[in-house]
């Protein structure tokens, strides 16, 4: 594998002379300071000034102390805190021309004319109509004599760029909103501590979410947390749905689950518009179904509390992507907003996006409950369509029998959310009329015939168990025997396989694909659903486990920055998982503030490692005086993190002093996020689909199928190190390197 060296790279300094301002308005969400901190830093990094305008469309209009100019030091340890440190404000006197008109006066006599805001759709719309009517404005402020002519012309065009910040995930154009992960966290969080009473007791919960008039929090909430039914305003039940819903309910304790989970989008209706309430729901609930039934309304809580390592990191991308797209701006470029799109932060035209969240609100208002979950767009996955979310909306009714074995099983180390994956898929066979058969301990167990019948109700509890209940282990199909593979799929009749794991799942897939063209056996479709906290699986962006890997570092990573704090002048040196790939350092080391993260994709030398002492030498002088190094566990085989600490201990003697912390496996551990869980669902009912659809194409004269994707990944796959060859979030290594405050840009 051809592995990138370090060089250096001078600041291009495209503001130079430049002054952008900073703001947030409308309703706060966790991840905005990650964004403000990402927008003053960069800023300053390209060579412009930059300001914080404090609470908001009111302190532009207000002017004087509510506009400052942002120090690098400034927005240093707001990284990890919620809200928003400079506060937020419904302004009235905004939406009158006279109040704009003294906003712009303000920002003139600063010279500011590139301004970034966080917000909703009404803030952003807000910035849009400042910036159509900046012109006007100006001119008026020359007719009274605010300002000369010469200021006029000076600051002729004003650049708006726009992020979204809401809870909610309401806005089109954008996969994801800040703040709506986080929110995800508290709900979860609040469901599962709400589980354990509820199972005493032998109760049913009715929980409402926020949301308005978007159901994303309230579905991906269902799908994490296993409710029995959810209400949500883009999916309307029709008339009759309280006897569906009981029924559902009545099905689920004839089981024997001891509890009933329900949760309600604050702006649920039925088919005919009208609110269907926590309360409503309730009543039905205790009516017909005598259960012991309590309601929870979340509320603010979903608001607060510490930003995930996703927020963060969209905050902090969608910050640095911002301060470039206003820098490049010329006077015919449109108001744009930074979206994510995939993997990608891009830019969108803003009023394209804002008249298509509008449009949501007309097509629910007419009832047009389709065109509302297509605006939504792909991250909502609001359409009634997808049949593995049935179990959310009807009792359960199984399609016919059909006799096809389909095996599931976990390879590889455990990662969170494997369990979550298996309950998909195990249910979306069941669903549609297949066995589903377990194999425990992966290869090894198939090859030792341990394989289990599952139904429906054994993956009841799966959802939010952390590990893998199924057992997994990281030997190959080569070291088992294809023989015994071969013989036992035979006897067991097993027409498909889905396997869920990680480096290893995705590598014996490959042999017993070689394997099969002496093996008839194992002629049969096979899926691979990446589940790794290294995320080093060829062929995909993201793996099941990583983002709870991630979230779980950041969280150590904060109590130790904290600790560092208390002692000043003090380094820690942190080691992570991941073998020889780089992700969970890279992204870890940039959502909780690290000063460097070393890896193995890009080689580090002696004077890179002095470079960095050097920094943190300099950068004790200053007000912030702690440090934070992470260092993949196999990085560089002679510069190991005990090398790493005694030479960061030796060099900053007298300056600062240096700890050492090895993670380990606590890494592994917890129970998944609701981004794993919600992931782990859509990603194995998708393998499962996809493998029925193998099956009952391929059944006459035997079943065959080339798993020619997997061949293709061959030559992108450095299998010394187990890593993809090309990683594609060795791009934004570099923002670890600019927020750290080096002097040039290398990651």
């Amino acid at each position: 594998m051809h592995r990138k060296l370090r060089k250096s790279v001078s600041s291009p300094l495209i503001g130079s002379g430049r002054s952008i301002a900073v703001f947030t308005s409308g309703g706060d969400s966790q991840g905005m300071n990650a964004a403000v901190r990402a927008i003053v830093r960069m800023g300053i990094t390209c060579g412009a000034k930059v300001y914080l305008i404090n609470e908001g469309y009111q302190g532009m209009v207000d002017g004087g102390e509510n506009i400052v100019e942002a120090s690098w030091d400034d927005v240093s340890g707001i990284l990890q805190m919620g809200g928003t440190v400079i506060g937020s404000a419904r302004c009235k006197d905004f939406r009158e021309r006279q109040g704009r008109l003294k906003a712009a006066f303000n920002l003139v006599t600063l010279g500011i004319t590139n301004i970034c805001a966080i917000g909703g759709d009404g803030s952003l719309t807000g910035a849009n109509l400042f910036r159509e009517e900046w012109s006007s404005l100006l001119e008026e402020l020359v007719a009274d004599g605010k300002i000369s002519g010469e200021q006029m012309a000076k600051y002729s065009h004003l650049n708006i760029v726009g992020l979204v910040g809401s809870i909610d995930n309401d806005f089109c154009g954008t996969d994801m909103t800040i703040g709506a992960d986080s929110a995800l966290h508290r709900i979860v969080e609040c469901v599962d501590a709400i589980t354990t009473t509820a199972v005493s007791h032998q109760r049913a919960f009715v929980l409402e979410v926020m949301g308005r008039h978007c159901g994303y929090l309230a579905l991906v909430t269902g799908l994490a947390c296993g409710a029995d039914w959810i209400f949500i305003p883009e999916h309307p039940p029709a008339d009759g749905w309280e006897e569906k819903m009981c029924a559902k309910l009545e099905n689920a304790r004839s089981w024997g689950n001891r509890l009933n989970v329900v949760i309600v989008s604050e702006g649920a209706i039925d088919s005919h518009g009208n609110p269907i309430t926590s309360q409503h729901v309730k009543d039905v609930i205790c009516k017909r179904l005598d259960l012991d039934t309590r309601i929870t309304v979340l509320g603010h809580v979903q608001r607060g509390g510490s930003p995930s390592a996703f927020d963060r990191l969209l905050g902090t991308r969608m910050g640095a992507e911002a301060v470039l797209a206003l820098l490049e701006a010329t006077p015919d470029t449109p108001a744009y907003v930074v979206s994510l799109d995939g993997n990608q932060a891009v830019r969108v035209p803003l009023m394209e996006c804002v008249e298509k969240t509008k449009e949501v609100g007309k097509a629910l208002a007419e009832k047009d409950f389709n065109k509302a979950a297509n605006l939504r767009g792909r991250s909502c996955m609001i359409y009634p369509k997808n049949t593995y979310l049935i179990e959310l909306f009807l009792p359960i009714v199984f399609t016919l029998p059909k006799p096809y074995n389909i095996a599931i099983m976990n390879v590889g180390a455990p990662a969170a959310g494997m369990n979550a994956a298996v309950r998909s898929a195990v249910r979306t066979c069941l669903y549609n009329g297949y066995k589903a058969i377990v194999v425990h301990n992966g290869y090894e167990g198939l090859a030792n015939d341990m394989i289990e019948n599952y139904t429906w109700k054994c993956v009841a509890n799966f959802v939010a168990a952390g590990g893998s209940i199924l057992g997994t282990k990281r030997t190959l199909p080569s070291q088992c025997g294809f023989d015994k593979i071969s013989e036992v799929i035979k006897k067991r009749n097993i027409h498909g396989i889905i396997c869920i794991g990680g480096f290893e799942a995705y590598h014996g897939a490959l042999e017993i694909k070689e394997a099969s063209q002496n093996y008839p056996d194992l002629q049969i479709p096979m899926v691979v659903v990446p589940a790794t906290l290294s995320n080093n699986v060829p062929g995909t962006d993201l793996s099941i486990g990583s983002d709870t890997g991630l979230n779980s570092v950041c969280e150590t990573c904060d109590r130790i920055k904290m600790s560092a704090s208390g002692t000043k002048r003090r380094t820690f040196v942190l080691e992570t998982m991941g073998g020889y790939c780089g992700y969970l350092a890279t992204m870890s080391g940039l959502a909780a503030g690290a000063d460097a993260a070393y890896i193995f994709e890009e080689e580090f030398t002696i004077k890179d490692l002095q470079k960095n002492i050097s920094h943190l030498r300099s950068k004790m002088q200053g007000k912030i005086q702690r440090g934070l190094i992470l260092r993949n566990e196999k990085a560089n085989e002679n510069f190991s993190t005990d090398f790493v600490h005694r030479l960061y201990a030796e060099e900053g003697k007298n300056v600062f002093d240096c700890r050492v912390n090895v993670l380990g496996h606590m890494q592994q551990g917890g129970v998944p996020s609701p981004f794993d869980r919600n992931y782990a669902t859509k990603s194995a009912a998708k393998a499962a689909f996809w493998i029925l659809d193998k099956i009952s194409n391929n059944v006459v004269g035997g079943i065959q199928m080339l798993f020619q994707p997997v061949e293709d990944l061959k030559e992108a796959t450095d299998f010394k190190h187990r890593i993809p060859v090309q990683q594609w979030w060795m791009q934004i290594r570099p923002l670890l390197r600019i927020m750290a405050h080096y002097s040039d840009e290398t990651a």
